[in-house]
């Protein structure tokens, strides 16, 4: 053992002794069998998240839910316990997964795909919960057939083209969009938008915004779409933490993109032929400000979903500094009875509560097509920075 080594060793001995090896980056023993997903861990019940809730309809609307992949997406935002949802059907390619959906949603009835569920005429809304590559194609489907969609993000995978033909779908339809971005409803962000909106800020100088998802293996996926994922292809969960504070986009970027030791991130051992684990981007903002946001599969440690703001009159970090005239109310609104905040920050049931309500008040929900290409959008674009070395590019923009 040379001196190098011994040194490394008694490094990392030092670090477990004393508790800091997750907090170091350094993986535990039993730590990837034990944790949960990313994201995942429910916000405790909270029965004051109901005080004050009142119905804007008494009506209910009939939705469809496809898709109960790996992360049980389709049953986690909690449409089956909204008092304004009835879960009419759900869908599922594989057999005992719809089963498993079906229960979870308390429906009895099922369809072996979307193509089918999307003809029944009893449902007008649908929950699209299945593979990223899929989203936008399956988006198009249900709108076509005349229903309000929402989706789990990202909105397009990978595609310019996928982009502007899914914008034109929607603007066609005359129906509900909405991407179930998390970061939106996640107590900070929610008060960085509220904040944002009171003038407490001002024009954003700087946002940071970062997703961190280490993994040492590839995810289980279907058709393996989550082995050797360009990190910007997946950006919106930081991305949100500049568009979803301002309702802006981002004009141009400079992306850095930095290789993986993992063989699933070596270009020959992945579809998309990319090397990067972590992707860090620069962008310039539609205000003139400046956001770094940074997507990465590569570094063990600390995983989520986090951000901050600086303005011009107060900026955001954990909690509000700014001038006191500048003050707003930065509670989430109230959600109904029996619905729970549940996952990646106690954002789910508020995603799943704001689609509902639009739909009942015949409204845009926050997280529309516009946002959601704009988030989207400019991370494909920055990867496509990152596999020239950081050329600043610019990135179109869509507007609602």
């Amino acid at each position: 053992m040379n001196a190098s080594t011994r040194t490394d060793v008694s490094r990392r001995s030092f670090l477990r002794g004393l508790g800091w090896a997750a907090a170091a980056g350094l993986p535990t023993v039993g730590s990837a069998a034990e944790k949960p997903i990313p994201g995942f861990e429910k916000q405790a019940p909270d029965p004051k998240t109901s005080k004050d809730w009142k119905p804007v309809s008494d009506r209910k609307v009939r939705v469809g839910i496809v898709g109960y992949g790996y992360c049980r997406f389709g049953a986690q935002f909690g449409f089956q316990h909204h008092p304004n949802v009835e879960v009419v059907a759900v869908s599922d390619l594989i057999p005992e997964r719809c089963a498993g959906l079906a229960t979870a949603c308390k429906c009895s009835k099922t369809y072996p795909a979307l193509e089918e569920l999307v003809k029944d005429d009893s449902i007008e809304a649908v929950f699209v919960a299945t593979d990223a590559p899929s989203h936008a194609r399956h988006c198009m489907e249900v709108l076509k057939h005349g229903k309000h969609v929402a989706t789990a993000v990202p909105a397009v995978f990978g595609s310019l083209e996928d982009a502007d033909a899914l914008f034109a779908a929607v603007k066609q339809s005359g129906r509900k969009y909405m991407m179930f971005e998390t970061s939106c409803y996640r107590d900070e962000l929610a008060a960085m938008r509220q904040i944002y909106r009171a003038g407490g800020f001002g024009k954003l100088v700087y946002a940071e915004g970062e997703y961190f998802h280490w993994h040492k293996d590839p995810l289980p996926s279907y058709k393996e779409w989550r082995t050797g994922l360009p990190p910007q292809w997946y950006p919106t969960h930081s991305n949100a933490f500049y568009i979803g504070v301002t309702g802006g986009h981002f004009t141009e970027v400079s992306c850095m993109g930095m290789p993986s030791e993992m063989k699933f991130f070596q270009p020959e051992n992945n579809r998309y032929k990319n090397p990067f684990g972590t992707e860090i981007a620069l962008f310039r903002t539609s205000e003139g400000g400046s956001a770094r946001m940074a997507v990465s599969w590569d570094t063990p440690g600390f995983d989520g979903e986090m951000g901050r703001v600086r303005g011009q009159q107060g900026s955001y970090y954990k909690a509000f500094v700014g001038l006191e005239r500048n003050k707003a109310e930065v509670q989430r609104p109230p959600l109904p009875p029996g619905v729970e905040a549940g996952g990646h920050g106690g954002s789910h049931g508020y995603l799943m509560n704001e689609f509902v309500t639009a739909i009942l008040q015949d409204r845009q929900p926050l997280v529309n097509i516009a946002w959601a290409l704009n988030m989207t959008v400019a991370g494909i674009v920055a990867h496509q920075s990152a596999l020239k070395n950081g050329e600043l590019l610019k990135i179109p923009a869509y507007a609602w």
